[in-house]
């Protein structure tokens, strides 16, 4: 929340001296107030979705989850009248860049540790090496945008990042702590990390392809299918993830501005660190829900917990006739002797 609200404060601040906004009443405080109306939007649609048993056991909170949707919108209405045309595109692209990319690194999050650890050291690791390898064997430009980016740091930076993401990723897929998505436990009322680690952080075996079989003298080889996923990540994070720092460093050529703000000594603003970051959040949680999301049952189970008793009993007895079917379960008969 600190870093989306200093990247939000930034782009606003350069908002202002564009249109001179300054002069404009109100702007300042409704650039706030819409960051405050999304933020309220996304998290709490956040807390509704995965801790809905805590939801369910306050009153005040269960009015909020219920009509959380119709608030929100009440309270973006109750702003949208009073900005201008040119400040109201400002504010919501800016709203757009930062607040939506931000609210998915916690979406992120919740899947497990390893789903926002992973992601960010990448854009670091590919940073670095790519750093290192153009200043050391960097000659051809890579984009005029970028004059001090490299083909020979770019390439570099791109095998050294997925060498490097596939060696953290192994490691993490070890420890509970790290794979376990956040969940509410009813029973002890508590927030909780453990569970039974999913599919792709159990170790599997795989056949190597004949030519590395002749090579390595392998014919199989034991791996966490998630440092596989790592390498699409990598990949990504290597070769698309640079363009949301060229697409920033347009941005500033655009106002002729060399930097975001002076939040960071020698580096610029909190936004200049961050701009690949969010581009490789979004795309983390895209590949999570078309490659690797499957049903939860404990979210299944919390939205079942916030049904009225004859309907949660209805779909007991549903599941419980659908179980019989598939040969799951015993004969009702034999069941009640």
């Amino acid at each position: 929340m600190s870093v989306q609200i200093k990247c939000f404060q930034e782009i606003i601040t350069i908002g202002y001296r564009v249109y001179h906004s300054y002069e404009l009443p109100w702007f300042r405080t409704l650039s706030w107030y819409f960051l405050i109306c999304v933020n309220y939007f996304f998290y709490g649609e956040t807390v509704a979705d995965y801790f809905g048993a805590l939801v369910q056991r306050e009153e005040p909170l269960q009015f909020l989850a219920r009509y959380h949707r119709f608030i929100s919108f009440a309270l973006y209405l109750a702003g949208e009248s009073r900005l201008r045309d040119n400040t109201f595109a400002w504010t919501h692209v800016t709203l757009l860049i930062v607040v939506t990319q931000s609210h998915l690194v916690i979406q992120n999050l919740f899947e497990g540790m390893i789903w926002f650890i992973v992601p960010i050291s990448i854009v670091i690791c590919n940073d670095i090496m790519a750093y290192l390898f153009g200043f050391f064997f960097g000659r051809t430009p890579l984009i005029k945008l970028s004059p001090k980016k490299t083909w020979e740091g770019f390439i570099g930076g791109f095998f050294a990042t997925v060498v490097f993401g596939f060696i953290l990723a192994y490691l993490l897929s070890q420890f509970q702590y790290f794979v376990c998505p956040v969940g509410f436990n009813s029973e002890s009322n508590s927030f909780t990390v453990e569970c039974e680690p999913s599919d792709i952080f159990v170790m599997q075996e795989y056949t190597l392809p004949t030519v590395l079989q002749n090579t390595l003298r392998w014919k199989t080889v034991n791996l966490y299918p998630f440092a596989i996923h790592s390498i699409f990540l990598s990949s990504f994070g290597s070769l698309i993830g640079p363009f949301g720092g060229f697409f920033a460093s347009g941005f500033k050529r655009a106002f002729k501005i060399k930097d975001f703000a002076n939040t960071i000594p020698g580096h610029g603003g909190i936004m200049d660190r961050f701009d690949c970051q969010y581009l490789m959040a979004t795309f983390t949680h895209v590949y999570i829900a078309s490659f690797v999301r499957g049903p939860n049952p404990s979210k299944v189970l919390q939205q079942l917990l916030l049904l009225q008793p004859e309907q949660q009993l209805g779909i007991f007895h549903t599941l419980q006739s659908h179980l019989r079917d598939k040969g799951m379960l015993p004969p009702a008969a034999v069941q009640a002797e």
